[in-house]
């Protein structure tokens, strides 16, 4: 779709490209949300592709993945062998509603920061216990944990002018045993919820994550591997209003799935390998 509010694009911004931020800007990195819609509000793009962050960077403490970095690229990266979780990586790509076109383009940081409940670099990246770096107009870097990234539907932590820079999934989460399930309408639609629940070797902790059923990500920690009861009951805790509704299924709709993948998860995670 043509902007035509937009009246300048920067194609060489600066290392630290939020020093230059107004009222008006947007950062352009695939931009394949940017231009499906009108965007009346907006009038300068910010282009992150220019200053050609490296897009994955693995090393002994785990996995750096640039903002910038594409579907594409995160989807074909060849990861460590003894990096077992990698196999969600595949997944969540796949779990995007998009043809695998849209992944040329699509960033990593670009779905995060979009924070749509049903957005699976979310998932992927909570699930394997994340931290982002933000930077601040006034050239400042914090840390969040990639849990508390996410605030609602479409809601996040950024302030006006700050950007994502990059991913940091330590090793320790890369080396985890996991099990996933995902429901969706059809086969290739939205994803009405998706779970993760990863293991440290050699225990029988549980750390659940919950996403696109509820409006923010919500993880679920056991030292040991709870029965179906206590983890049903763990799931009832979830406050009501943090379940999401929309065509994809009703808050009541996506906490019964929950619970039953969830139960599908421990039981899997209990058994070492594959119930299907």
């Amino acid at each position: 779709m043509d902007l035509n509010t937009i009246t300048e694009v920067v194609r060489r911004p600066s290392d630290r490209p939020g020093v230059d931020w107004r009222e008006g800007d947007a950062w352009l990195a695939g931009g394949t949300w940017l231009f499906s819609a009108e965007q009346p509000s907006l009038y300068r793009l910010i282009d992150l592709t220019a200053l050609r962050w490296d897009p994955l960077v693995p090393s002994d403490a785990g996995l750096e993945i640039g903002a910038t970095c594409t579907i594409r690229d995160l989807y074909a990266f060849a990861l460590p062998s003894d990096w077992i979780a990698g196999t969600l990586f595949t997944k969540s790509c796949e779990a995007f509603l998009s043809s695998f076109k849209v992944w040329n383009s699509a960033t990593v940081g670009g779905n995060i920061c979009m924070s749509l409940p049903a957005g699976p670099m979310i998932t992927l990246t909570v699930a394997l216990e994340a931290k982002y770096e933000l930077w601040a107009p006034d050239g400042s870097a914090r840390v969040v944990d990639a849990l508390d990234f996410v605030t609602g539907n479409n809601r996040n932590v950024l302030a006006p002018g700050e950007i994502l820079r990059r991913i940091d999934i330590p090793g320790h989460a890369l080396r985890k045993r996991t099990a996933h399930r995902r429901f969706t309408l059809t086969r290739l639609g939205r994803s009405t919820v998706f779970l993760i629940g990863t293991q440290t070797a050699g225990t029988s902790d549980l750390l659940l994550t919950v996403t696109a059923g509820t409006e923010r990500p919500v993880r679920i920690a056991f030292d040991t591997m709870p029965d179906a009861r206590t983890l049903h009951e763990s799931i009832d805790a979830i406050p009501a209003d943090v379940w999401f509704a929309d065509p994809n299924g009703t808050p009541a709709h996506r906490r019964h799935l929950t619970k039953h993948f969830a139960e599908e998860i421990r039981r899997e995670l209990m058994a070492g390998g594959d119930l299907a």
